[in-house]
């Protein structure tokens, strides 16, 4: 078995809370978080493989940003209307974007200068999700001289596009 595939194993281990060891370090981990400011710029991805495959390189110009997410629907203002309140609609509605989505343009519009990537997900609690999002610098020398990343980071702002 190669070191990726040991350490993908070793996160779906973690996640799934089967082993007691890895279930209490994951609990831990999202304590720290939850004291953490929504965005915060990570060294280092949480799951390197995932983030591999998603297109992150260890290398200038790529950056992983851990952003934190309210879970359940979106805030729904009642209608003013003269009517009685069992119609009024309020409640059970559902996002009209993931919550990875929404993730992903929170962090593109702190960081303007530099294109989303990718994201995936790190961690959830009873109230918040946690996804780590790839951004990469257009402009930076080393992107530019790289063949792939620089027809991924010449997309303008493509988080807000409608998919």
């Amino acid at each position: 078995m190669g070191a990726s595939k040991l350490i993908s194993e070793t996160f779906k281990r973690e996640y799934s809370g089967k082993d007691k060891e890895l279930k209490e370090l994951y609990r831990q981990k999202l304590i720290e978080w939850r004291k953490q400011p929504a965005q915060v710029r990570v060294e280092k991805p949480t799951n390197p493989v995932r983030a591999r495959r998603l297109g992150y390189k260890a290398k200038q110009g790529i950056i992983v940003v851990r952003v934190r997410v309210k879970k359940g629907s979106g805030h729904i203002t009642r209608p003013n209307a003269k009517r009685r309140p069992h119609r009024m609609g309020v409640n059970k509605r559902k996002r009209a974007k993931s919550l990875q989505r929404i993730a992903e343009e929170r962090v593109q519009r702190k960081h303007m200068n530099m294109e989303v990537i990718n994201s995936y997900w790190v961690g959830e609690d009873g109230q918040h999700k946690w996804y780590e999002v790839i951004l990469v610098d257009p402009n930076h020398p080393q992107i530019k001289n790289d063949k792939d990343l620089n027809k991924i980071a010449n997309r303008k702002h493509a988080v807000f596009r409608k998919r």
